[in-house]
């Protein structure tokens, strides 16, 4: 890319951390952001460094919260005897569009992958235990993505909460291989759900 300008070079560089956007990409947005205006620049500056400000997390179940309250843990319509186990906050979103399940959550955060340098240690066990005897939790449900690791991480917290007497299922293998829960449609991902599985 040295036919390019440096600062031009270090935009296309810093698009390319994006999930899923390659060099070609990361080239035409960035020749896309020339054509904007400054002022819509600042404020697409602002509004990504706002980010980590303006976003806060459940400290001890870490759902996103909405104006400085969970909204999943929080409602007493929600069904204290199951606990959802899930690898990011973002999922708490996808599995509530399925309208089929209505528990409580709990973000792993992490999964297990040698390859990153991620073992049992990142893993919250200690507190989903603790959640699990103080909330008479009756069914964890492993909803993770179908991958190696998601795998590998679903084995191992299977054999950590073995000791616990509860009911563990993990989501029907509907999923399509390889896929991430974000981009699974809402029939699927609620089919999965539904016809869930003892792990």
């Amino acid at each position: 890319m040295t036919k390019y300008p440096h600062h031009l070079i270090r935009l296309i560089d810093t698009l390319r951390k994006l999930p899923g956007v390659g060099i070609k990409s990361a080239e035409r947005f960035a020749f896309h952001l020339l054509g904007q205006s400054p002022e819509v620049l600042k404020e697409m500056a602002s509004v990504i460094s706002d980010t980590p400000l303006k976003l806060t997390f459940c400290s001890e179940r870490g759902c996103m919260e909405l104006e400085s309250r969970c909204p999943f843990c929080l409602s007493s319509s929600r069904n204290p005897e199951l606990l959802c186990l899930i690898h990011s906050p973002k999922d708490a979103f996808a599995m509530e569009e399925t309208h089929e399940y209505n528990g409580l959550y709990h973000v792993l955060g992490a999964l297990l992958s040698p390859v990153d340098n991620f073992n049992s240690d990142a893993l919250p066990t200690t507190a989903i235990i603790s959640r699990i005897k103080n909330l008479g939790i009756k069914e964890v449900i492993l909803a993770l993505d179908s991958t190696i690791e998601a795998d590998a991480t679903a084995l191992f917290l299977k054999e950590e909460l073995s000791n616990t007497n509860i009911t563990i299922s993990r989501l029907a293998y509907g999923l399509p291989m390889g896929s991430a829960l974000d981009f699974v449609d809402g029939g699927t991902l609620g089919k999965a759900m539904s016809g869930r599985l003892n792990f």
